[in-house]
């Protein structure tokens, strides 16, 4: 029948656990055997990906856990906090862990490089670089302002950090900056393109920022009714999906890049957006909202939510299995569900 909108199926539910209180970070181990969430008052609790039973748990961080990141091929995260720590567990020696001083009251960011050779921690304007030991191989120059967010360069151990009016891109082999991007905004996330070659930022005045990094050519979009932390690429470097409101912007990258282009917008939620994530390598984009609704969408081929559930509270995590099986969500309720992916 002309008109005839189908209605999404329901996100099958593979087991829930709670942690106490909202989901501040989430994150699958290098196998997707395990599944690690941060709470946002510090503990960190790890859980059997297969049967939801919790397998152990750490104090985390005093004050507070800010993020998470597990080690591409080993058992080992490394956590952030208000403690001002950047902290490195061994699931093989549950009992310990490397504390090491992040370089401000408050550690906000951390993260893996892709080879597993480094580890980076943002702290305030200190940016630092480490090697699974927990030696300190780099303590950077203070940046001008708070660093908001750090990300490192697919497939390489170039890493680039976002504060306020820059972007500047670093090595662990020098002190300098390679480069810096320089744009007059306030800068709150960072996204890498899976192929290295462009760059995105979702920004506080509602803008989205977007570089091709090996020519510095820049532009940005706007129009969105919020500020902007929530940028997600497809698996092929060709849609760019953004947040700032209730619906979902997609940008289509290819060929010579979003100017002059009308997005793409898909439209479900009724709050605004707080998570955006494709899949690794398949065509699945899964979205979460202010209101608690989880769904699913294939950009470029359908305009509808292909599944959907509600959680609890609002969304505060999703993060897919690396095998993209399954969609692993969290809540600011301190709820964690497991979801099969449909097939596209």
């Amino acid at each position: 029948m002309p008109g005839l909108v189908s209605k999404p199926q329901e996100l099958r539910s593979r087991w829930s656990a709670r942690i106490g209180d909202c989901v501040q970070s989430l994150g699958w181990s290098h196998d997707g055997r395990l599944l690690a969430a941060a709470s946002i008052s510090g503990p960190i609790h790890v859980f059997d990906a297969q049967s939801g039973l919790e397998i152990v748990s750490f104090p985390g961080h005093g004050f507070g856990a800010s993020s998470l990141s597990w080690h591409p091929r080993e058992p080992t995260f490394a956590s952030a906090g208000q403690d001002g720590k950047l902290r490195i567990w061994d699931l093989n020696r549950p009992g310990e862990c490397l504390a090491l001083e992040a370089g401000a009251a408050w550690a906000d960011r951390v993260a893996w490089s892709p080879s597993g050779a480094y580890l980076a921690s943002a702290a305030g304007r200190k940016l630092r670089v480490w090697t699974p030991a927990g030696e300190m191989l780099r303590d950077y120059p203070a940046h001008s302002s708070t660093i908001a967010d750090i990300a490192w360069r697919p497939n390489t151990d170039e890493l680039s950090s976002a504060s306020y009016g820059q972007v500047q891109f670093w090595s662990p082999e020098r002190d300098e900056p390679l480069k810096k991007f320089e744009w007059k905004g306030s800068m709150l996330r960072l996204a890498w393109s899976p192929n290295g070659q462009a760059l995105a930022t979702g920004n506080q005045d509602s803008t989205v920022h977007f570089w091709f990094v090996q020519t510095g050519k820049d532009l940005q979009m706007w129009g969105y009714p919020a500020k902007i932390r929530e940028l997600a690429w497809d698996a092929k470097s060709r849609y760019l999906a953004t947040g700032g409101s209730s619906s979902i912007v997609v940008w289509d990258c290819s060929g010579k890049g979003p100017a002059n282009t009308k997005p793409l917008t898909l439209q479900f939620h009724d709050k605004l957006l707080s998570q955006l994530t494709f899949q690794p390598r398949g065509p699945l984009l899964a979205s979460g909202c202010g209101g608690g609704i989880v769904a699913l969408w294939h950009v470029g081929r359908k305009d509808q939510a292909l599944a959907v559930e509600w959680l609890d509270d609002a969304v505060s995590q999703l993060v897919w299995s690396p095998d993209e099986k399954t969609l692993a969500a969290g809540d600011e309720s301190g709820i964690i569900r497991l979801f099969q992916a449909p097939n596209p």
